[in-house]
């Protein structure tokens, strides 16, 4: 099984909380194939923002499903000016659709879910934009500490948990 990937370039706690204690972080199941899964976002997050970010196999939650699914898991660390720091899940949403991510439903009844689902050809992806350590792995504490935050700018964390494609359940 392949190690974590570190690169680097020139909401809600109990959410946090439930998705670190359904993966317990990797499963030795998952394996490279999995952690592929997560390439294009790890580039999104590394390339176009600036981001430090470590992927890694893992184990999902699909509520939909209502199954623990192999996938993979991108943990990392960024900044951004401190005018839209308030508004970061907006701009990496925005450039997820820009990307030609495509935003998936909300599971119902989770109005308040923190996690947002976004979907690009057969990879669909949770994530969840957070501030501090919050969700207490290695992989969080060697992101955060390799990102550097720019002078006037706000540090984030992202959590982005990703699983093959499967058709929406109402």
């Amino acid at each position: 099984m392949a190690g974590p990937t570190l690169l680097r370039p020139a909401g809600s706690l109990s959410f946090l909380l439930a998705a670190l204690v359904v993966s317990s972080s990797t499963s030795s199941k998952a394996g490279a194939q999995e952690v592929e899964r997560c390439e294009a976002v790890q580039r999104l997050l590394t390339e176009d923002m600036g981001m430090v970010a470590e992927s890694s196999p893992d184990t999902v939650r699909d509520w939909r499903a209502n199954q623990i699914r192999l996938g993979c898991r991108i943990t990392a660390a960024g900044s951004m000016l401190r005018t839209t720091a308030r508004d970061k899940g907006e701009v990496l949403y925005a450039r997820l659709l820009t990307g030609g991510w495509k935003r998936q439903p909300a599971r119902r009844g989770a109005t308040n879910d923190p996690a947002v689902r976004f979907r690009l050809d057969e990879t669909e992806c949770l994530f969840s934009v957070y501030s501090g350590m919050m969700v207490g792995t290695q992989a969080e504490m060697r992101v955060s500490a390799a990102f550097k935050v720019r002078p006037g700018e706000e540090r984030y964390n992202l959590l982005v948990q990703c699983v093959s494609a499967t058709q929406a359940v109402p």
